[in-house]
């Protein structure tokens, strides 16, 4: 059963967007009812994240993320829409309606519990004779004192152990599929996800386990078998060991590749290690990790593998204004085979000489060169000024120019020219991008959600229109030749109905009870028609609202003909052969 809508309208009434927003974002630059801020969703220097306080919404102009104060917490929190509206309603000081425990919900909690007991009893499995084999690896890595403050456990070998364990305490068959813990075979029959492996339960911040990491103890393949995603997991926004990560004093995340090395740094003390799981890093995970440092130390494996990996997540963390530096490992494979051999403060001397991304980038851009020759000198001095050229400040251009210059043996002069011209092409390339989107306006109106895309830009434009004065003027446009069926976006059309049901009830516009109703990406466009800043001015509306109205029945029309027309030469061609 949905929430009601005057629950959320006074859920929304209670918790001004500005107040919320400005817990997780300072709110410094004021333009008229709008205060801007840096986008807590994408890296960016300049402000262009809005939060309207006359709409109560907010808009991002760089990425696009935009909704209301509800979609904003589900943003910001990984919340689904109803515990959201959960997390408000508690600071709000709101009771939640007690008969609304809809299914979801009750599907979510019965799901979490599930994950602890699996918890339970994969770890009873590991300190259990028959956790030998589990027991024996731990010992050889060295990390007996983690498997409780990790929750690590055992899988044993056998086809339907947990699931017979779990079916014993009363889960049904298809909440353990769901779960991601049991699957079906090609019989009908269940048979267990996660066997003869060490078991890492995966828990979020708020200490709920939301799935498994599974660590083979032999040869075989999958090394790691992770969750599928999951109502109450998503491997790309999850990070391994942040629940135990974000209470280190260490002042920095350590950006580790797999559980045995996140759990090996922990045993040597480094308690600020996390790792992702099952995926390379994603900007939702690089963007959970700047919510709790500002200082992040890659240490990924030495291989070439590892470095290619470090290279892609530098340029993930970049954009969210992190200090990033990257760990090199001499003489061992990984962070754990190097403490093994030199200890742990070996270890944290390499940490305090990690090289800044910068330098760390450089020095891999000689690594395709021979500086021995002249034609290795070029070529690298090329790639080192276009890498310089995109640093945003003047000092690290020079600093770090200055290194290159060196390495490469000519004078600094000469490579900050070359720096200087890389910086002019750059800009040069930008513009043209600029000027061809700018030449091509119809494209600049798409919504960046692809699911979402106009097939006809022309009448979406004026649908678009239409929804903004409607809900500017909902007292001027109650009663509209109009229904959502006119209109050649789906999902305009669900929000024109949405709106218009609403004034007929003689209810404000509100976006909050519109938040249940539409996706995320749906909301955001619906905060971006909102926030137009092309707004036509009361006296003009009317004229505006039956101009956007002739622009859409105009183009119905002439799809119309269109149709008529393919349909018409579809029939001559089947009769009299024609176009074969």
């Amino acid at each position: 059963m949905p929430f009601s809508e005057d629950f959320l309208d006074e859920l929304s009434r209670r918790n001004d967007i500005v107040d919320v927003v400005s817990s997780y974002v300072p709110l410094t630059k004021r333009s008229g009812v709008n205060r801007f801020g840096l986008c807590p969703f994408h890296g960016e220097k300049t402000p262009s994240f809005a939060v309207n306080s006359e709409r109560q919404i907010y808009h991002c102009f760089g990425c696009g993320k935009g909704g209301n104060v509800i979609n904003f917490i589900m943003e910001i929190e990984n919340l689904d829409f109803r515990d959201a509206v959960r997390f408000l309603a508690r600071r709000a000081g709101m009771e939640v309606p007690e008969d609304d425990q809809d299914r979801d919900r009750g599907r979510r909690s019965r799901m979490l519990e599930l994950n602890r007991e699996a918890a339970r009893y994969f770890y009873g499995q590991l300190i259990a004779p028959s956790g030998a084999p589990a027991q024996e690896y731990i010992r050889r890595r060295g990390i007996v004192n983690m498997v409780k403050p990790f929750g690590m456990g055992y899988a044993p070998e056998g086809w339907q152990n947990l699931t017979d364990a779990m079916t014993a305490k009363g889960f049904t068959r298809q909440e353990l599929v769901d779960a991601g813990l049991a699957r079906v075979g090609k019989s009908g029959g269940l048979y267990d996800y996660f066997r003869g492996r060490l078991m890492f339960p995966v828990i979020d911040v708020r200490g709920s386990v939301i799935g498994f990491s599974g660590r083979i103890l032999s040869d075989g393949e999958p090394k790691y078998l992770n969750s599928p995603d999951t109502l109450v997991y998503s491997k790309s926004r999850s990070l391994f060991a942040l629940n135990l990560a974000k209470k280190s004093k260490c002042g920095y995340i350590l950006l580790a590749e797999g559980n045995i090395d996140v759990v090996s740094l922990h045993q040597a003390g480094f308690d600020s290690a996390v790792a992702s799981l099952g995926t390379s890093l994603t900007p939702d995970q690089a963007r959970l990790i700047s919510r709790y440092t500002q200082q992040v130390v890659i240490a990924y494996d030495a291989d070439a593998a590892g470095q290619k990996a470090a290279q892609r997540a530098i340029g993930i963390l970049q954009p969210l204004d992190l200090k990033i530096r990257v760990l090199k490992i001499p003489g061992a494979k990984d962070p754990d085979e190097f403490i093994q051999q030199n200890g742990p403060t070996a270890f944290k001397n390499l940490i305090e000489r990690s090289d800044s991304q910068a330098l760390y980038r450089l020095e891999q851009a000689a690594e395709g060169f021979d500086l021995t020759t002249d034609d290795g000198r070029v070529g690298y001095l090329k790639a080192a000024a276009k890498l310089v050229a995109s640093f945003p400040g003047s000092v690290e251009r020079e600093i770090y120019g200055i290194r290159a210059a060196e390495k490469a043996g000519v004078s600094k002069e000469a490579f900050l020219a070359e720096v200087a011209r890389a910086r002019r092409q750059a800009a040069a390339a930008a513009k043209k991008k600029l000027d061809r989107e700018s030449s091509s306006p119809l494209r600049a109106v798409q919504p960046q959600a692809r699911q979402l895309r106009f097939e006809n830009v022309r009448s979406a434009v004026a649908e678009e229109g239409v929804l903004n004065l409607l809900c500017r003027f909902p007292e001027q446009f109650g009663g509209l030749p109009l229904t959502g069926a006119d209109f050649t976006s789906p999902s305009l059309g669900r929000m024109y109905d949405a709106v218009t049901a609403r004034i007929r009830q003689g209810r404000s516009v509100s976006t909050a009870a519109l938040a249940e109703q539409f996706s995320p990406e749906e909301m955001a466009l619906l905060a971006k028609i909102l926030q137009r800043d092309d707004e036509i001015p009361a006296a003009a509306a009317e004229k505006a609202m039956g101009d956007y109205i002739n622009k859409i029945r105009s183009e119905r029309d002439r799809a119309s003909a269109g149709d008529d027309l393919r349909s018409y030469a579809e029939k001559l061609k089947q009769t009299k052969g024609y176009g074969s």
